[in-house]
């Protein structure tokens, strides 16, 4: 073939730094953007950041206000998630009950120290070397550190203990010993000489420990040790102890499946008798290790705040969550004054840095359009809850707002609101559509609300079936399938009809 020269005009989109950059902040999560912030500014020197992120937080309280600790923060300026409530605990005034936890006033006068008006402890001879004491986070006993603390207040021997101490780290998350003693017996050396009899021993000690019920291999074993632990003042009448015991040593399947026809007959009870049974074991708790996770607790910073005013339904950004940045004016002016000099190899950095406060700045404006649109398109969500939910995709917004799809589900992941009725993902606004008989469309969120409604108000000696609530739910025109439904109370985490139904 005989080369040639050849013209064509195509057209590409060319994704630039800066708004490589803009995407990304966009999708990232407060505590991701804080991240991102902070390894940005350990590496760009002309860029710093005003606010403090473990200083300034939001604490919400159970109705809905919000307490603003720490300076306040101006309008249009961007901060950050707030730290773990321990961090973030205030020290009490003087006189009120500090509790294990903290020191007495007593401590900190064996030590020259007085209370400060900030809650803090002082030198009180004023002298040069004062000493702060910052507020550790706890994270509380772990599972085998409550109980090799109970093991060490014991007289038993060190071999005992050594023992003990085996099958405290044979214990799984929930508590059980799921290996059983000749298992344990194989593993351990033959040297050590080791009879099956101080092995037994060792796991009766155990068992007996707080939490009633930790060390035990089934969960039957479990229960009878919760019902011999029970104090004196919590022990129920000694036939209802009984009958509870004879069930969850054998009946506990026939219970679970709410068989009391069945229990009735083969423990030779009446209503009263098994109800009160069956109310003892629910007291129970299946999971005795369930309150040593030894995992601090997460906690949600919401980004935008939803509230009433004379207009309406208003979504205002969190101004806690928003990062206060600006360009150091000291390098600015210095590369401003050498331009083309020996400063001039930070000017790229000068550049991103003017690009990322840009960039933050355009994130909350968008989230700030983007809660707004939600708003006032549920509306009726804010006033009455989520039965009052409408449904609502992500190309509505978009069209609205003039934006596209991905930019929309970008800014709803990981991304919260705060309203009356809790703290909400805003991808939790979206929903499919279920057609109505009067032709129009009702949301999937709003259908999951009053079912839970009206499994909640049900009679638990007849409970409502699938099919049953399908048919109530036609009633009120909402036109579902019994499948549908199902699928729905499963997503709740409701039990089927068999599970809930009571004497």
């Amino acid at each position: 073939m005989k080369p040639s020269l050849q013209l064509r005009l195509s057209q590409q989109l060319a994704l630039t730094p800066q708004l490589q950059q803009s995407i990304r902040l966009l999708q990232l999560s407060t505590l991701e953007l804080n991240q991102e912030l902070e390894q940005i500014l350990a590496e760009n020197p002309l860029l710093e950041r005003l606010d403090d992120p473990l200083a300034d937080c939001a604490r919400i309280s159970p109705n809905g206000s919000v307490d603003h600790s720490g300076p306040g923060i101006e309008q249009g300026d961007v901060a950050a998630p707030p730290p773990p409530a321990a961090e973030r605990a205030e020290v009490p005034d003087d006189g009120a009950d500090r509790g294990e936890s903290g020191p007495s006033d007593d401590n900190y006068a064996d030590h020259g120290l007085e209370w400060g008006g900030d809650g803090r402890g002082t030198r009180s001879d004023q002298d040069d070397d004062e000493r702060e004491f910052p507020q550790v986070a706890s994270t509380g006993d772990t599972l085998r550190e409550h109980l090799l603390r109970q093991l060490a207040g014991t007289g038993g021997s060190r071999r005992d203990k050594a023992l003990v101490t085996l099958l405290i780290d044979e214990l799984d998350a929930d508590g059980y010993l799921r290996a059983s003693l000749d298992e344990l017996m194989e593993a351990l050396p033959d040297e050590l000489e080791i009879e099956p009899e101080e092995l037994s021993g060792a796991m009766r000690l155990l068992q007996s420990f707080d939490p009633p019920g930790v060390g035990a291999r089934s969960i039957p074993e479990c229960l009878l040790l919760q019902l011999a632990a029970l104090p004196p003042v919590d022990r129920p009448a000694e036939s209802t102890l009984k009958l509870a015991g004879a069930i969850a040593h054998q009946y506990l399947e026939l219970l679970g499946a709410r068989d009391f026809a069945r229990l009735k007959r083969v423990l030779r009870c009446d209503d009263d008798e098994l109800r009160a049974a069956q109310s003892l074991i629910q007291s129970l708790n299946p999971r005795p290790a369930s309150g040593f996770s030894g995992e601090p607790p997460a906690y949600v910073v919401p980004d935008v705040m939803v509230r009433r005013g004379k207009g309406g339904w208003t979504a205002t950004l969190n101004p806690d969550v928003m990062p206060k940045l600006r360009i150091n004016d000291v390098y600015a002016q210095i590369l401003k004054r050498s331009r083309g000099g020996p400063g001039s190899s930070l000017s790229s950095q000068l550049q991103e840095a003017r690009w990322l406060v840009k960039n933050v700045q355009q994130r909350f404006d968008t989230i700030q359009r983007v809660a707004q649109a939600i708003v006032d398109r549920q509306r009726a969500f804010f006033t009455h809850g989520a039965v009052a939910m409408r449904p609502l995709v992500l190309r509505e917004i978009a069209d609205a707002l003039g934006l596209h799809e991905s930019t929309v589900s970008r800014v709803t992941t990981q991304k919260y609101m705060h309203t009356p009725f809790g703290t909400f993902e805003m991808k939790y606004f979206f929903g499919s559509h279920v057609a109505t008989d009067t032709g129009g469309a009702a949301s999937s969120t709003a259908i999951r609300a009053l079912l839970k409604q009206l499994v909640t108000a049900e009679d638990p000696k007849n409970p409502l079936s699938d099919s049953r609530i399908a048919e109530v739910l036609g009633e009120q025109g909402i036109v579902v399938a019994r499948r549908t439904v199902a699928k729905y109370r499963e997503a709740l985490q409701i039990p089927p009809v068999a599970q809930r139904k009571t004497l």
